[in-house]
Parts: C-alpha cells; sequence; structure tokens
C-alpha cells in the first residue's frame, strides 16, 4: 500500500534506525533522516572495524524503496540544530505523521561485562543523546501534530528497561524512554496524537552482524531469530492505523507481540517474544497528580 505520509527517524545513519527508515521507504513515505555521518570513519564495530552508512545512503536507499529519502546532517546533542531539522520538515512538507526517536549515544564499552565504575564515565551520555534528545524531539514534534490533529510519537525501547542490559545508564535511557511514551499519551488525550514506546528483540544491524562473525560461538542461532529492522516500521505503521490507536497509546508494546495482534509479518516470518526470559513491560497507570 503506498503512503503520502512524512516520518522523520532520528539517528538513521545505520542500525535499527536506518532499517526502520528503509521500511518506511518500502511503503513510500517521504522520510527525512537525521545522523552525524556524512563519510563512514566516526563509527566503529566492537572489533574496532569501520562501519558502513551514512544519512545521504540511508536516504537513497529510502527513495530506492519507493519512498522519498531526505538526508538531514543532526547531532542531537544540539537542541538548535535539532529545532532546524523540524523547521525544514514544516518548509518543506508542512507535516510531520511518524517521529521515531531513535538516535542514542552508543559507547564503545557498551556489552564490555565490566560494573558501571569500570566503564568510562562518558557511557552515560546516553541519558543526553537517547533520553534527553528524544524528549526535545517529541517537544518539536507535537507543535507539529497537535495543531493538525494527528500523529505519532514512536520511542525504540528495550527489554533492557526492566532487567539488567549492558548496566544502568542502557537501562535507565530505556527506562525513562518508556516513561515518555507513558506521560506523554496523558497530555496527547483527544489531540490525535499517540504516543508508544517499542521494545524491539535483536536485531540484524551492522554492528551484529559483525559480532556474529567474530564470536559465532556466542551469536549462534542469533540470525535465525533476531528481526530486520523494517518489521518495526511495518508495525509502527499498522499501530498508526489501527482503530483502536488511542488504546495502544501510552502503552510500552513488545514489537513480536503487537506484531502477530496486527497481522505484520518479518519478511513472512512471525518473531518471537523475549518475555518470559526478560521480563514484561510495566502496565499503564491511570493515576496523576498535577
Amino acid at each position: 500500500m503506498t503512503h503520502q505520509k512524512v516520518a522523520l527517524v532520528t539517528g538513521a545513519s545505520r542500525g535499527a534506525g536506518a532499517g526502520i527508515a528503509r521500511g518506511f521507504g518500502e511503503m513510500g513515505y517521504t522520510v527525512y533522516v537525521t545522523g552525524r555521518t556524512v563519510a563512514p570513519g566516526n563509527a566503529k564495530g566492537w572489533d574496532g572495524s569501520v562501519l558502513p552508512g551514512t544519512v545521504s545512503e540511508t536516504a537513497q536507499k529510502i527513495t530506492e524503496l519507493g519512498g522519498k529519502g531526505i538526508p538531514v546532517v543532526c547531532d542531537h546533542a544540539d537542541d538548535t540544530q535539532v529545532a532546524r531539522v523540524f523547521e525544514q520538515i514544516r518548509d518543506e512538507a508542512g507535516r510531520l505523521d511518524v517521529l521515531v526517536n531513535n538516535a542514542a549515544f552508543i559507547h564503545d564499552q557498551l556489552i564490555e561485562k565490566k560494573p558501571f565504575w569500570e566503564k568510562n564515565l562518558d557511557a552515560q551520555k546516553i541519558l543526553d543523546v537517547g533520553l534527553r534528545s528524544a524528549y526535545v524531539a517529541s517537544w518539536h514534534a507535537a507543535k507539529m501534530m497537535v495543531p493538525q490533529g494527528s500523529g505519532m510519537i514512536a520511542m525504540t525501547s528495550s527489554f533492557g528497561a526492566t532487567c539488567y542490559m549492558h548496566g544502568p545508564a542502557y537501562g535507565a535511557q530505556k527506562a525513562g524512554l518508556d516513561k515518555l511514551a507513558h506521560d506523554m499519551e496523558h497530555d496527547f488525550r483527544g489531540t490525535g496524537v499517540i504516543a508508544v514506546s517499542l521494545w524491539l528483540g535483536m536485531q540484524v544491524t551492522e554492528r551484529s552482524l559483525i559480532s556474529a562473525k567474530t564470536h559465532p560461538e556466542q551469536y549462534e542461532g542469533f540470525l535465525a531469530m533476531a528481526e530486520n529492522p523494517e518489521f518495526s516500521a511495518h508495525v509502527i505503521d499498522a499501530i498508526a492505523r489501527v482503530p483502536n490507536r488511542d488504546d495502544l497509546s501510552g502503552q510500552t508494546l513488545i514489537v513480536a507481540e503487537i506484531a502477530r495482534e496486527l497481522g505484520v509479518t518479518d519478511r513472512g516470518n512471525e518473531r518471537i517474544s523475549h518475555r518470559e526470559m526478560l521480563g514484561s513491560p510495566r502496565p499503564k497507570n491511570p493515576a496523576a497528580v498535577y
């Protein structure tokens, strides 16, 4: 199905963000993609190798897939640059239907099995570009979506929001994203705008493919169960169109589970939920204090 919709995916030079952006391209969206990478070299895999991917390459792939990709170089640690992104979208597209908050600082010690005080202090930067940056982007998006009476903000979160995963900074960032979506729903009620947080499963990304090659014994079977990141875009689109979208707003949803409920597959495959092993999202709390 072809959509004439506009999406912004932050942190989309590579990884899950680039895949989600490509997924929107497959459905005919106009997709603005932000990132800092204009030439490969500033991001490296866990083995130290240079990771491929730039914002322009992601945008080009979106266009090749049937959408319209628009690259925007942006450092989400800089609020002025972020404001300019939304000004550009307003000037060029006149609307924004979907914001995917995916940009996050990935520390090179993220997956090292060390206590947090033995990792460098800058591991906490994920609370800046990852949590705070999601709030800033959502603030700008809300100022476009609420007047138009429609829109969706999606956070890319994970099971690390409730279980130990990669250390306290990573977990706090994911838990914070869930809470942002939860509380934004309260403010969005009656506006036509919804907010959700999505727990993605293991992802097929440049980093994970490198890990599978460098640690084959550790990643045996990984690729068989990992989700293609385009899958999440198709799920986000389905949530935006489902009749009970307001009921889903504010919830933290496991991608594999809501996909099954909405009849979305990952290239024809159903993906498994890791709820039993890694835990469950916290339910919506109806209480409100002003």
